[in-house]
């Protein structure tokens, strides 16, 4: 993560504030030049969020930097999600399309980009197989039980889940992610922790004054995503019923805002030869995305007695399992190519173009 370490730009400090000034001042404006500074502040204000997470995790260093930088992500991820819920279009599909697109985007958006940008710089990068393969070995049941088990209960009609049954599934991820989580900063975070040095010149560590100053303007970037969020989602829906395209893309370009400082800093660090951090940042956006988001949405779902549709369709859930046997083949040899990559972004514009071709 290339970020000053001795002082915080300008830009980040002021954007956080600016954003909730926007907010204050167009809140409720229907129009579409609103419409347009809403969402420069949005994506801003996300910028900067993620810039003081990275901040506090080079603090804090890996594999904590990752976490710290997925539960950002998650919490971004949240309140768009929550925003679109409780508006005035809700969208009972939007919570299986956003985690649908969250995953095959860091499967094969994210790591298919960071291995080709790697590979053109360093040929062939290596990465922790056990590291890798434990962010599969929770992702798969994670999306089994979230994302393709609902259309096969009988309790109730598939796609949806009963009350009891979205309670023990939201357990459930929410364990797997302890439980991860666990594994990652305790049990065996020597599996997490980059193979290599980096090529460029290890950052200084933040100073304590500089954390704490990132950590309390990360707080206040991410209250003003989540409710640059909520003025920002009926634009979204309506540029997206206003093309023709199907409600699915909602989801998509919800995944794409969050993951997109994400994907930044993933890209990053592989161009430094740094492919680990780069599977640690993508994956464990997946395994965070899954395993906090469902539970909250969850409960706040239940609350507002909002209905939530989880399961994808058949062709959905081929195309998962033929996600997972791709990254299962990958991230199995330690070693990642050219071709390898291109084959990850080859099917991320496969599931593209069946969403607004069907």
């Amino acid at each position: 993560m290339t970020v000053p370490t001795d002082r915080l730009p300008i830009w980040t400090v002021a954007v956080p504030f600016v954003a909730l000034g926007t907010d204050l001042a167009l809140h409720g404006n229907a129009g579409l030049f609103a419409a347009g500074v809403l969402i420069v502040a949005l994506v801003a204000a996300v910028m900067a969020a993620v810039h003081h997470a990275e901040v506090v995790a080079l603090r804090v260093g890996e594999p904590f930097g990752a976490i710290l930088l997925a539960l950002a992500v998650t919490v971004i991820e949240l309140g768009l999600i929550v925003s679109i819920m409780l508006g005035d279009q809700p969208e009972p599909t939007l919570m299986r399309d956003t985690i649908h697109a969250v995953v095959v985007l860091v499967l094969h958006g994210i790591a298919g980009l960071c291995i080709v940008v790697g590979a053109l710089r360093h040929r062939e990068q290596e990465f922790s197989t056990q590291g890798a393969q434990a962010y599969l070995i929770v992702l798969l049941p994670m999306v089994a039980i979230t994302l393709v088990l609902p259309n096969f209960t009988t309790s109730a009609p598939g796609p949806y889940y009963t009350g009891a049954q979205l309670a023990f599934v939201s357990v459930a991820c929410l364990l797997l992610w302890l439980a991860f989580t666990f594994v990652q900063t305790v049990r065996h975070r020597e599996h997490f922790v980059p193979t290599k040095p980096a090529a460029a010149a290890p950052a200084a560590r933040p100073t304590a004054r500089l954390t704490g100053a990132s950590l309390g303007l990360l707080l206040v970037a991410l209250v003003a995503v989540v409710l640059l969020a909520k003025g920002v989602s009926p634009f979204i829906q309506a540029a997206v019923a206003g093309v023709g395209a199907p409600p699915a893309l909602v989801g998509v370009i919800v995944a794409a805002i969050v993951l997109l400082p994400e994907s930044m800093t993933a890209v990053r660090a592989a161009r430094e030869d740094q492919l680990q951090t780069s599977i640690n940042l993508a994956l464990g956006s997946g395994v965070a995305s899954i395993g906090l988001t469902v539970p909250t949405v969850a409960a706040v779902a239940w609350w507002t007695g909002s209905p939530m549709a989880l399961g994808v369709t058949p062709g959905g859930a081929v195309l998962l399992a033929l996600s997972f046997m791709m990254a299962l083949i990958t991230y199995g040899t330690g070693r990642a190519s050219l071709l390898s990559g291109v084959v990850h972004l080859i099917l991320l514009a496969t599931w593209l173009f069946l969403i607004v071709v069907p």
